[in-house]
C-alpha cells in the first residue's frame, strides 16, 4: 500500500516536473525570439503580436495634433482605401503602440485591418517585410471607432530604432464622414486601393499624400528613455517650411542633440521628444466648426500634453498668430497670462515648462510697428522669467543683427515669418538642453 503511494506521488511529480518546463518552454518561445523574424510572402509573424512582456518605459516617439477634417472627405471618407502613413521615431523602443482619432468625424470610423513596420529606407511605401506586425485592439482585428473619439491599440513587440521611420497602415471599407488629418506632415505618405494593409513591396501605393491621417501618436517600450517632452507650437514648430522628407523641423535637431548628448554620456533627462505643432494656432482664439478646427492652445493642451504618455516636460512656442491674426491690435498681456495658464496646468501635473520668445517678422504682409510692439513686449515678459520655468532666446538667435525685427536673411525661407532649414537648424542648436532639468516651477540649472 506504501509502495503504491510513494508510486503514485512520484508520477505525480515527474508530471509536474513535465508542465512547468513546458510552460518555460512556451513563454521563453514566445518573448525570445527577434522583433525582425523571418516573414514568408510579407505577412507578419504572428508571434510578434502577443504584448511583450518587457522592461523598459513606454513614452511617446512621435506625435502629431488632429487639426481638422480633411476637404473632400465629407462624405465617404476614405473607405476602400489603405492609408500608409509614414512617421519618424525620435526614441528606440522594443514594442510599439498606436493611437488613432475620429476626433473630426461625424460618424463611426470602422478600421478592419492595421498595421506597423519600418520603412524600407528607400523613400516609397516599401516596408522591411522582416519587421511587419498586424496591429490588434483589445485582441481584436478591427474596431469601429465612434465619432469624436481615439482608441490606443495593443503592444506589438517590434524593434524601432532611434530615428527610424515607421509605417502605420489602416484599412477601412466604410464611408465614415471627414478624416481626422494634420494637413502640414512635411511627410510624404502613401494610399492604395484596397486592403493592402500588410503589403511589403509598397507597390500598390500609387498615390502620395502630405498629410497624416488617423494617426496621433507613436509610443514605444524603451530602455534608453524615461519620460517625455512634449513641443507645443505654431507652424514654425510644425515645421511648415522645413524642406519635405529631410527631418529638417526644429524638433528633429533637438532630438538628435539630445540623442547623441545621452549617448556621449553627459547628464541629461532620458527623454524622446514628440512634436505638437499646428499651423496657424492661436493661444487664444479657435478655429471655426464643432469641434473647432485647429483649437487653441489653451483648448487642446488637455490633449495634445497633458494626456500624452509619460509626460515629463514641455516647451512652448505660441502666441506670434494671436499677434499676427488679431483684427485689433492684439494685447500683450493676454497673450502671456494665456501662457501663464499653460504653465499653470503643467505645474499642476508636475511637469517642467521651457518657453520660447517669439521670433521677427518684419518684411511679411501683416507686420506693423504696433504688433512689432506687441512682440517686444511679449518677449521682455519672457525674458523678465515672468511665464517659464526656463527660456530658450529664439528672437535673439535668429534676428538680423542690423535690423533686429527681420529674421536674418540666411535664417528665412523668404516670407520673413518661417525660418529655412538652416535657421530651423540654428534653432535647435541654441536650445540648452539643461533647460529641461529641474522640477516645475524651478528656474533652469
Amino acid at each position: 500500500m506504501a509502495a503504491t503511494k510513494h508510486h503514485v506521488v512520484l508520477s505525480a511529480l515527474v508530471a509536474l516536473v513535465v508542465a512547468l518546463s513546458a510552460g518555460i518552454y512556451v513563454v521563453a518561445s514566445a518573448g525570445g525570439g527577434a522583433a525582425g523574424g523571418t516573414v514568408d510572402d510579407a505577412r507578419p509573424h504572428r508571434g510578434a503580436n502577443v504584448a511583450p512582456v518587457s522592461t523598459g518605459t513606454w513614452l511617446g516617439s512621435w506625435a502629431a495634433s488632429p487639426v481638422g477634417g480633411e476637404p473632400g472627405t465629407e462624405t465617404a471618407g476614405l473607405a476602400g482605401r489603405s492609408v500608409r502613413n509614414v512617421v519618424h521615431a525620435s526614441t528606440a523602443g522594443t514594442s510599439a503602440r498606436v493611437t488613432l482619432s475620429n476626433l473630426y468625424g461625424q460618424a463611426p470610423l470602422t478600421i478592419t485591418h492595421a498595421s506597423i513596420a519600418l520603412s524600407a529606407g528607400d523613400g516609397t511605401a516599401a516596408a522591411d517585410a522582416r519587421t511587419m506586425r498586424r496591429l490588434t485592439f483589445n485582441g481584436a482585428t478591427s474596431v469601429v471607432i465612434p465619432a469624436g473619439r481615439e482608441i490606443v491599440t495593443d503592444a506589438v513587440r517590434l524593434t524601432v530604432p532611434h530615428g527610424a521611420d515607421v509605417l502605420v497602415t489602416t484599412f477601412s471599407p466604410t464611408p465614415s464622414g471627414p478624416v481626422t488629418y494634420h494637413p502640414y506632415a512635411r511627410q510624404m505618405s502613401y494610399v492604395a486601393q484596397g486592403d493592402r494593409t500588410e503589403d511589403a513591396t509598397g507597390t500598390p501605393y500609387t498615390e502620395q499624400t502630405p498629410y497624416w491621417r488617423y494617426l496621433t501618436a507613436l509610443d514605444v517600450l524603451s530602455n534608453e528613455a524615461n519620460g517625455t517632452v512634449v513641443v507645443f507650437g505654431d507652424s514654425i514648430t510644425d515645421g511648415i517650411t522645413s524642406t519635405v522628407d529631410a527631418n529638417h523641423r526644429w524638433t528633429d535637431i533637438l532630438t538628435d542633440r539630445l540623442h547623441t548628448a545621452l549617448e556621449s554620456g553627459v547628464q541629461l533627462p532620458r527623454y524622446g521628444i514628440v512634436n505638437e505643432g499646428i499651423s496657424g494656432n492661436q493661444i487664444l482664439a479657435d478655429g471655426l466648426g464643432r469641434p473647432a478646427e485647429n483649437q487653441s492652445g489653451l483648448g487642446r493642451f488637455g490633449r495634445d500634453v497633458l494626456s500624452r504618455t509619460n509626460v515629463k516636460a514641455v516647451v512652448v512656442d505660441l502666441g506670434i498668430n494671436d499677434i499676427l491674426r488679431d483684427p485689433r491690435l492684439a494685447d500683450p498681456n493676454k497673450i502671456t497670462e494665456g501662457l501663464r495658464t499653460l504653465v499653470r496646468e503643467a505645474h499642476a501635473r508636475g511637469l517642467r515648462v521651457v518657453g520660447a520668445t517669439l521670433m521677427p517678422f518684419k518684411g511679411h504682409r501683416g507686420w506693423t510697428p504696433a504688433r512689432e510692439a506687441v512682440r517686444q513686449q511679449v518677449n521682455a515678459q519672457i525674458r523678465a522669467g515672468r511665464v517659464f520655468d526656463g527660456v530658450v532666446d529664439f528672437d535673439k538667435a535668429l534676428r538680423d543683427p542690423y535690423d533686429p525685427s527681420r529674421l536674418r536673411a540666411d535664417y528665412d525661407s523668404g516670407d520673413h515669418l518661417h525660418p529655412s532649414d538652416l535657421g530651423y537648424q540654428k534653432m535647435g542648436d541654441v536650445f540648452d538642453l539643461r533647460a529641461l532639468k529641474g522640477a516645475a516651477g524651478q528656474a533652469e540649472l
